[in-house]
């Protein structure tokens, strides 16, 4: 019986030494089991400890010029390592740049999505529209030529921030202020020529002839006539047969050949340009309306842009008449010939002393501040341009009456200028002054700058008060002019800046 007893404690132990090994060896299989875990969720793939970047969707696409079905994609993706695409046609592919051969043209939705190592994806969609550029170009050239000109009904063209906005600055339509643009005529041949044909009459468009007795206004086609303001031979822009290009699925029109314009002769998507060029490319939307087809031709550059508008009649006969005669605008200003004309921007409530007086303009002026120079002298004026508006300037007209304004009396302007260093002029904003004159009562022709001598206002002094003197060169030959307008900071852009004036004096 101890015999038996002392076995079965010896099993017994034994046992309980078995159970405790196995529990051991489970407990540090766990432990090594976590730890597996742990260095398989801190590491993103065998290569490397940087964690999987998400992946970046991205394409461009190639139509073929031989046939226009096909398009080729170029993917750009970025991080990842498979790819699937669907063409919009209810065909797909997982090729990284595939060849797509649609079967008609349309428009058509295009959606790549990248994945990568960790199965994330991206999306990138792109709406593509593939077009017959046979059956396009016919809609610009007919079968064989197609006449288009400005329309006669509605805007013809304008200039604007952007799309949305293009009559926001300018605009113009069939009114009389311009009869001789809309009796020109711009052919397209389905020989890929283009012909313009001026009608014998040319718009002196003012950048290119502000300076001539052409400037804003109607005159003969002449090559004598075209002669821009710097001397310049410009007769190509006159009648003429050019090349084009036309490229409907980008929307492009490109016109070749010395002089080809459409719009306005100026207007480049670089700026504007006084002589004639040896090719132009535009932005083009053709429409096709009850009765017409509509082109919209547009130009966009550095802050501005500009749209024409064109129609061609399926029925000549149904195109409106051109308005050959403006009607009466405004009116004609009873003249004064001042002895004495001076704003010292010292104090607003000084009127007394005050001939000419600010009007609203895109600029403003704040009366009576402290000279930067010297808080303790006579207070003087601070002149803001507004961030973001590109056509900046402060207005003059007489004070209380608005007044033509008879120069009998003066051969001079001066104005006290100070250019603080604390505006950025490494861009667009620059250190010049402008002073100029216009008729905003009666005609509606527009301003010049021509009516003084602007040679003295570049490169103006920075931090000091500056005096500059203006000659009143051909202000005299003129009896309409009821505003001048001073410009700080430079013309043709949208930069903001801080100014301060004092004492515009007339002499």
């Amino acid at each position: 019986m101890v015999k038996q007893n002392l076995l079965f404690t010896n099993l017994k132990l034994k046992f309980l030494i078995m159970k405790k090994t196995l529990f051991s060896f489970l407990k540090r299989a766990f432990l090594l089991l976590g730890v597996v875990s742990l260095v398989t969720l801190y590491s993103c793939d065998d290569d490397t400890d940087e964690p999987v970047k998400d992946p970046i969707a991205s394409f461009q696409f190639a139509v073929s010029e031989t046939n226009y079905l096909e398009v080729t994609f170029t993917n750009f993706s970025q991080n990842a390592t498979s790819y699937s695409w669907d063409f919009g046609d209810d065909k797909t592919s997982v090729d990284k740049d595939p060849v797509h051969v649609y079967d008609a043209a349309g428009t058509y939705e295009v959606v790549l999505t990248a994945k990568n190592a960790a199965d994330v994806s991206k999306n990138y969609v792109q709406t593509i529209t593939i077009t017959d550029p046979l059956a396009a170009i016919r809609i610009l050239t007919g079968e064989t030529s197609k006449d288009w000109r400005f329309i006669r009904e509605g805007v013809a063209m304008g200039i604007g921030p952007d799309a949305a906005g293009y009559t926001t600055w300018w605009s113009l339509s069939n009114n009389g202020l311009r009869p001789c643009i809309f009796h020109q005529t711009w052919t397209f041949n389905a020989d890929g020529t283009m012909t313009f044909d001026d009608a014998g009459s040319m718009w002196g468009e003012g950048f290119v002839f502000e300076t001539t007795d052409f400037n804003e206004t109607c005159f003969d086609a002449t090559a004598a006539n075209m002669v821009n303001k710097d001397g310049v031979d410009v007769s190509a822009w006159l009648s003429g047969t050019h090349n084009f290009e036309y490229n409907p699925t980008l929307g492009k029109l490109t016109l070749t050949g010395e002089g080809a314009w459409m719009g306005l002769i100026k207007v480049t998507a670089g700026g504007d340009v006084a002589v004639p060029q040896q090719s132009v490319e535009y932005d083009i939307v053709i429409t096709e309306e009850e009765g017409y087809d509509l082109l919209v031709l547009s130009v966009t550059g550095d802050g501005f842009y500009w749209q024409f508008n064109y129609v061609s009649y399926e029925n000549p006969a149904n195109e409106p008449d051109v308005v050959e005669d403006a009607a009466p605008w405004g009116e004609d200003l009873a003249d004064i010939t001042p002895t004495e004309m001076k704003v010292t921007f010292a104090s607003k409530d000084a009127v007394d002393l005050v001939v000419l007086d600010t009007i609203t303009s895109n600029s403003v002026v704040e009366f009576g501040v402290d000279d930067p120079a010297d808080a303790g002298a006579a207070k003087v004026g601070k002149f803001s341009r507004i961030e973001g508006v590109t056509y900046q300037e402060l207005q003059f007209q007489t004070y209380p009456e608005k007044k033509d304004i008879q120069f009998d009396n003066f051969t001079t302007v001066k104005i006290d200028v100070y250019f603080p260093s604390t505006n950025d002029y490494t861009g667009d904003l620059s250190q010049f002054i402008e002073i100029g004159f216009g008729d905003v009562s009666e005609t509606q022709t527009g301003w010049w700058t021509d009516i003084v001598d602007q040679q003295t206002a570049a490169d103006i002094a920075l931090d000091q008060w500056v005096t500059y003197t203006f000659n009143l060169t051909n202000a005299l030959t003129r009896t309409d002019l009821d505003m001048m307008y001073l410009n700080m900071g430079g013309a043709g852009h949208n930069a903001g800046g801080t100014f301060y004036v004092r004492n515009l004096i007339f002499e």
